[in-house]
């Protein structure tokens, strides 16, 4: 197979790169790094030959979709609808990354059966991407595995994110959270790679479109994380709460991952405490 991956220097991209390469795969990589705008149709329209796109790229930090909310729309829409529009055109497979899209969960753990609702900017756009994938599904057999992570975090990660904010702040000797009530499903970003790599490993033998959770089916606190990060550090260090509750805070999340285990026999291998420490090294 040859596969072309958009958003390949972004953090899942690259622990995925780096798999794909172990693998000896045929790889067009598709990213701003390479000069490549996959909004912009002209770049891209002539990309042929491939039979599987992973597509990447997007924008993700929700604080920024408050402050920009054009951009958000403008790149995952576009992004979106141009690659689908390639997996039409070469009959390829599109493999998806949306997010957590279930707003406040009616039950928990939370099947892929679970109404969607965007609840900030960020999952607004990737209700509006799912919707494209779905109708470029049933008008034109585009076959589309769509992965819905929960939290991801690991090594690498953009510093404005929860984990990387709070292990930055204990060289200061001081942590300071706005809100530590909320609870995650924390799942590592090289068990996000390996849902990918079974999922290339299980061609779609019909035009399908399948959704996937990606999590552990375990919630954690901000308060359990920094508790976690100040027991394996080495220093003394404080800590404060301000209490600043953000918009449409959704309280506590987790993942039933019964569907992708019994599809695609994956199964997460990294534990929270594991993860951070690696973080932490």
């Amino acid at each position: 197979m040859k596969i072309l991956v958009t958003g390949y220097s972004g953090f899942i991209g690259s622990y995925l790169i780096r798999r794909l390469q172990d693998l000896q795969a045929d790889l067009i990589l598709c990213d701003l790094q390479n000069g490549i705008n996959i909004c912009n149709w002209d770049e891209v329209k002539d990309m042929k030959d491939f039979d599987i796109l992973i597509h990447l790229a997007n924008l993700s930090f929700v604080p920024a979709s408050f402050r920009d909310p054009k951009k958000f729309y403008e790149v995952n829409y576009l992004g979106t609808l141009n690659m689908l529009e390639l997996c039409r055109l070469n009959k390829a497979r599109m493999i998806y990354f949306s997010s957590y899209m279930y707003g406040n969960p009616q039950y928990q753990p939370i099947d892929e059966r679970h109404r969607i609702e965007a609840y900030n900017p960020y999952s607004q756009t990737k209700v509006i991407c799912e919707s494209l994938c779905e109708g470029y599904n049933r008008d034109f057999q585009v076959p589309v595995t769509i992965f819905r992570p929960f939290n991801i975090y690991g090594k690498g990660q953009n510093p404005d994110f929860l984990i990387p904010t709070i292990i930055s702040q204990v060289k200061t000797g001081k942590i300071v959270i706005k809100d530590d009530r909320p609870k995650r499903d924390y799942i590592h970003v090289t068990d996000i790679v390996e849902a990918v790599i079974l999922a290339l490993q299980t061609p779609n033998l019909q035009p399908t479109l399948q959704t996937y959770n990606l999590g552990t089916g375990e919630s954690y606190s901000v308060k359990e994380i920094i508790d976690i990060i100040r027991t394996l550090s080495r220093h003394e260090v404080d800590y404060e709460c301000t209490r600043e509750i953000r918009p449409n805070e959704v309280l506590d999340t987790i993942a039933d991952i019964t569907k992708i285990k019994k599809e695609l026999h994956w199964t997460p291998k990294i534990s929270l405490i594991e993860g951070i420490k690696s973080m932490m090294d």
